[in-house]
């Protein structure tokens, strides 16, 4: 008896093994897990953001591999028009001839909205003599007449010393080089060509960091990473804070008090939308990215532009609203506004 006993638990074991087996299978094929891998490249100014996105899901989906670059906006959109990676970082809208190359090369993409930034001048700490600049101001310093003619402090302002002047800022493949250029001397990439430039945020940090006499400029999340190390000047400009100096503030940025602000951007290939790790990697980073931004210090979108950035991407509405033209002065609620405007 005992050993039928013996005999009829050990079947019922073995038979429900197998069958929590095949539940598993059964589960499994019904639930499959998420490989592959995604290519992005672009902007440095919207890296730090794509990069920890890219982290998380990766955590949550070991079996993609999310690879982000960091050849500048110009240069993530001249890979990305080609069909080289699935996702380009941008700290500009797509600009008209990047449109007509994908359009001759049969690429449709889908523009979304991820954050805002505020864009750091800063000198060294031991720099003693400046706090704020005008819009003027740097606009004197860095126009294309400038080359060879404004090399010392004293000629930007009576009163600062007559020392050298040395600039470090963001190479000519950019995103925010044409921002700022637009925004300080009123034209896309005109500017003087004797300063140090990198796609690397870091290796400008690094410059102005070593050298008294420096000034440079880029990405508010750079420097809210080494301001041990750096010293951000205000900013005054006569249609912002009331015609005050204003810091790169979140605060500021909300209020539409920074002259030095704008939206950031990822372009996501149509086609590559389809693929799921793909899908389940921009709905991840829509879902998540106010959370993110917030930690790597910059501002995050209102609610309700990521929701109808996540329902753009999900109803995979293609194209851009801003005509191919760089945008200064676009407000979080004038964004919110375009945003709207796609839906309909």
């Amino acid at each position: 008896m005992v050993k039928q006993w013996r005999r009829f638990v050990s079947a019922a074991l073995v038979s429900t093994t197998v069958a929590l087996a095949v539940f598993t299978v059964s589960v499994t094929s019904q639930s499959p897990r998420l490989s592959g891998t995604i290519r992005i490249d672009g902007s440095s100014t919207v890296y730090p953001i794509t990069e920890g996105v890219a982290e998380e899901f990766q955590k949550r989906n070991p079996e993609v591999k999310v690879i982000v670059g960091i050849s500048g906006t110009g240069g993530g959109m001249r890979r990305f028009v080609r069909n080289e990676i699935d996702i380009a970082n941008a700290s500009r809208p797509i600009r008209s001839a990047e449109e007509e190359e994908a359009r001759k090369n049969g690429i449709a993409y889908i523009e979304l909205p991820v954050a805002y930034d505020a864009l750091a001048v800063v000198v060294n700490p031991r720099n003693t003599w400046v706090s704020y600049l005008t819009i003027e101001e740097l606009k004197r310093i860095w126009e294309p007449d400038a080359q060879g003619k404004v090399t010392s402090w004293a000629q930007v302002r009576p009163g600062f010393p007559n020392a050298p002047l040395r600039l470090f800022g963001p190479g000519v493949d950019s995103g925010t080089f044409e921002f700022f250029t637009e925004a300080v001397v009123g034209k896309a990439r005109a500017c003087r060509g004797d300063y140090t430039a990198s796609e690397d945020d870091n290796v400008l940090v690094q410059g102005v960091a070593n050298d008294q006499n420096a000034l440079g400029y880029f990405g508010v999340a750079y420097y809210e990473a080494n301001k041990n190390r750096l010293k951000a000047v205000a900013i005054q400009h006569p249609e912002y804070n009331e015609g005050k100096p204003a810091l790169p503030t979140v605060e500021n940025v909300l209020k539409n008090r920074y002259a030095l602000a704008r939206p950031l951007f990822i372009y996501v290939n149509r086609e590559a939308a389809e693929r799921p790790e793909v899908r389940a990697f921009v709905e991840f980073y829509l879902q998540n990215a106010a959370r993110l931004v917030r930690e790597v210090k910059y501002v995050p979108l209102p609610k309700r532009a990521y929701d109808l950035a996540l329902e753009r991407f999900r109803k995979r509405t293609t194209g851009t609203v801003f005509g191919g033209k760089i945008q200064v002065g676009v407000s979080i609620e004038e964004l919110l506004e375009l945003e709207e405007k796609k839906k309909k």
